[in-house]
């Protein structure tokens, strides 16, 4: 009954199943030590931004540019504030608020933007603290510039003037008339009685979408291979089924005619019509003259109207 399984085509079956499963294994782990990978360093991330917090402070041009190694780290910078923006669309532990940006103008002319702190609410000027007047030096952990639309950060775009929707060298070199650092830093104590700002761990450390694409795949991949062993038994047991049903004569050619039907009943290769009965003679069934004709071929006088004199 199984002897169908030495079958070339059975055989392709059998080798195609014998590769697809370990290489469907050896991709779903893969893609799984991918997601771990990912986890492992964003745990690494948070724990260097914490470690970070209880190093000293170095020069911030010792850390440009800033990497996920430098990202995090304690830096410090001496300037004169100027230009302050708001930056809406921002949380703090679950809640809704802003951050108050302004920027330092340090002695090599370029300006350092700096996260004062962070309050709740809507962008409102008139809330936000005045910046200190005179020469400050500011120190706080160091950050990339964001990138607008990821690690959630806000895209928008026309948004009122004073206001800016990422941190970022690229956006504040047309808010203002001086060249920026491409970098940014968070002061560990909010300014002015504002909530400071965490840093963040740099990006692609995190458990962003990529991350969950990796744990997407690592499933589709082993789930190709419970279809491939489920749809492989599917087939097996079809082609048992057909062998028996042949055994036992019950297939679709048993009859050995191709299934078509036999002629029965009378059918003398006349094509299955119905013979004549009763006095139906050759004339293909038709009604027979009557009324006192004898060959059945002379037209009978319609009643009523005369024959015509000889």
């Amino acid at each position: 009954m199984y002897r169908f399984l030495l079958t070339p085509r059975w055989w392709a079956i059998n080798v195609f199943l014998l590769l697809s499963i370990p290489f469907c294994i050896f991709m779903g782990s893969w893609q799984l030590g991918r997601f771990e990978d990912r986890v492992d360093n964003h745990r690494e991330a948070e724990e260097r931004v914490t470690s970070a917090q209880r190093e000293a402070a170095r020069p911030l041009d010792g850390l440009l540019p800033v990497t996920k190694a430098t990202s995090g780290k304690q830096t410090t910078a001496t300037g004169r504030y100027d230009t302050q923006l708001l930056v809406p669309d921002r949380t703090l532990d679950d809640k809704h608020g802003y951050y108050v940006l302004t920027l330092l103008r340090t002695d090599t002319g370029r300006a350092l933007p700096v996260v004062r702190g962070w309050l709740p609410g809507e962008p409102d000027p008139a809330k936000v603290p005045a910046p200190p007047a005179g020469q400050v030096t500011v120190t706080g952990a160091l950050q990339a510039s964001e990138t607008p639309g990821s690690n959630g950060v806000s895209s928008r775009s026309g948004l009122p003037e004073g206001q800016t929707a990422a941190i970022s060298a690229a956006t504040l070199v047309n808010l203002v008339p001086y060249d920026v650092y491409d970098a940014w830093v968070t002061l560990n104590r909010g300014d002015s009685g504002m909530s400071a700002v965490p840093a963040a761990a740099p990006g692609g450390t995190g458990l962003d979408l990529k991350a969950f694409q990796n744990l997407g795949y690592t499933a589709e991949w082993f789930a190709f291979v419970g279809f491939a062993i489920f749809m492989w038994f599917r087939l097996l047991r079809r082609e048992v089924e057909l062998a028996r049903d042949a055994e036992l004569g019950l297939g679709p050619d048993a009859d050995g005619d191709g299934g078509e039907r036999r002629d029965t009943g009378g059918d003398d290769g006349d094509g299955g019509k119905p013979q004549a009965t009763d006095g139906d003679e050759g004339d293909g069934g038709k009604p027979q003259a009557t009324g006192g004709t004898d060959g059945g071929d002379v037209p009978r006088q319609p009643t009523g109207v005369s024959s015509p004199v000889q």
